[in-house]
């Protein structure tokens, strides 16, 4: 899990990454990402909505997923970005954990959020 100071607050900050941010779309969900020169560090927040899955646990689970695998690739992340990862497929909470990471980096290396290695 991700410390509270990597995540937003509030709904304006949402608002603004939603208007301003360049998008990724992979199969299973989308990242959008927008610089912010006010902060020194990431931003990351992980929506799921209830079309996606109508149990709260099982929504829980792939936001705490999400978390964790952001968690581990903290000292990668390119500036100060503010990330929103928007999970649109189900069958994200059965993919095994390797591979979720693997797509992660994939499409934060092109949204540009993370450091290409």
């Amino acid at each position: 899990m991700i410390s509270r100071f990597h995540r937003f607050h509030g709904y304006g900050s949402l608002k603004y990454v939603y208007r301003n941010a360049n998008t990724v779309r992979g199969p299973l969900f989308s990242i959008k990402s927008a610089p912010n020169p006010k902060r020194n560090t990431y931003r990351f927040a992980v929506v799921v909505s209830r079309k996606v899955n109508k149990s709260a646990v099982a929504r829980n689970r792939i936001r705490r997923r999400f978390y964790e695998a952001m968690r581990s690739m903290e000292g990668q992340v390119n500036g100060a970005p503010d990330i929103v990862l928007t999970v649109f497929h189900d069958s994200v909470g059965q993919e095994d954990y390797p591979n979720l990471v693997r797509q992660l980096k994939k499409q934060l290396r092109q949204a540009g959020a993370l450091i290409k290695q």
